[in-house]
């Protein structure tokens, strides 16, 4: 018997991302997976990338999760608070909602409104103690998929004083499986296809919980949906505050972290590299006109953006190594 894995949510891009490394995790045992409007209907059925995955799809109740060791909770925002508040105490739980990542109740109201569940651990563990941290807590809050490729990117560089906290500006193409399963009109194929197109220009949910992980003070978002499945491209740029070498903070930042890989020089992320894998792929300059240190990393949103960020908590918060059931690689083509 492995440990007892449960996930709600399990009929969403991030969560049939879940079932799949959790059914292939060697200390796992998926125990349970619910849904709302699926329930009924067996994983193959919903996830076809899944095919033998001999599972039921249950309601989303708390009893149905109560009796695993760990739950992933893949819900939209605001409704993970509730459910996870009629867990037991014992049940670790990573939360992929936006419900317990902000400190600020004001920042929670500003960008996602109701009532405020309060702060869990953030489940980043690249950033300095957190680590530790997470191995530490029974409740952890998963990053947004936006704030990891933008955090990684800027938090080093920031901590280490080589650049201000003031004036980031970021703009970031991301893949419709961020913007969840639902059918929308603006997310047909014949309306993505052969098109870019901005959204929520200035008015990101991801904003404040990425000045909250890095340190930065001011920040410009421009998010950019892309004709793609899954992936993250974000190009950051900041005001250098001394004369450092923007890749070698990286560097030395990163040295020990298993998923984050700085590129050699003449590399650049692209999100193709990283489909599939738990990896961020970072590569820095400086602008020869303006100066402006930029960053530029990619990810894959629904990896290290949700759900292999989310399998990677889990594994510190059991005693796991951090990598266990995770890839570094990619799948290409």
């Amino acid at each position: 018997m492995g440990i007892r894995v449960a996930v709600a949510g399990a009929s969403g891009y991030a969560g049939g991302e879940l079932l799949r490394l959790v059914a292939g995790h060697p200390e796992f045992e998926l125990v349970a997976a619910t849904a709302h409007s699926q329930a009924g209907h067996r994983v193959d059925a919903v996830h076809p990338q899944l095919a033998g995955l001999d599972l039921v799809l249950a309601e989303t109740d708390p009893a149905t999760l109560a009796d695993a060791d760990l739950v992933f909770l893949a819900l939209p925002h605001g409704e993970s608070a509730a459910l996870a508040s009629q867990l037991p105490d014992e049940v670790r739980v990573v939360d992929l909602g936006a419900d317990h990542r902000l400190a600020d109740p004001y920042d929670w109201a500003q960008y996602y409104g109701g009532t405020h569940a309060g702060r869990w651990t953030y489940g980043l563990p690249e950033l300095p103690g957190q680590r530790a941290a997470i191995a530490g807590s029974t409740r952890v809050a998963n990053t947004g998929c936006y704030a990891a490729a933008i955090t990684l990117a800027l938090a080093p560089l920031i901590a280490a004083g080589a650049a201000e906290p003031a004036d980031v500006v970021v703009v970031a193409a991301s893949g419709t499986s961020g913007a969840g399963k639902a059918a929308k009109p603006h997310l047909l194929g014949s309306e993505v296809m052969g098109d870019l197109s901005p959204y929520r220009v200035g008015t990101h949910q991801h904003v404040p919980e990425i000045k909250q992980a890095t340190g930065a003070t001011s920040l410009s978002f421009t998010p950019v949906l892309a004709p793609m499945p899954r992936g993250i491209l974000a190009t950051v740029t900041a005001v250098p505050a001394r004369g450092v070498d923007p890749q070698a903070v990286l560097a030395e930042a990163y040295a020990d972290a298993p998923f984050v890989h700085v590129l050699q020089e003449g590399q650049w992320p692209h999100t193709a590299a990283t489909l599939g894998s738990n990896s961020c792929h970072l590569q820095a300059t400086v602008d020869v006109d303006s100066r402006r240190t930029v960053v530029v990393s990619a990810l894959d949103n629904l990896g290290k953006g949700a759900a292999g960020q989310a399998v990677q908590c889990a594994n510190l918060m059991l005693g796991l190594p951090e990598s266990t059931g995770l890839s570094v690689w990619g799948v290409a083509p």
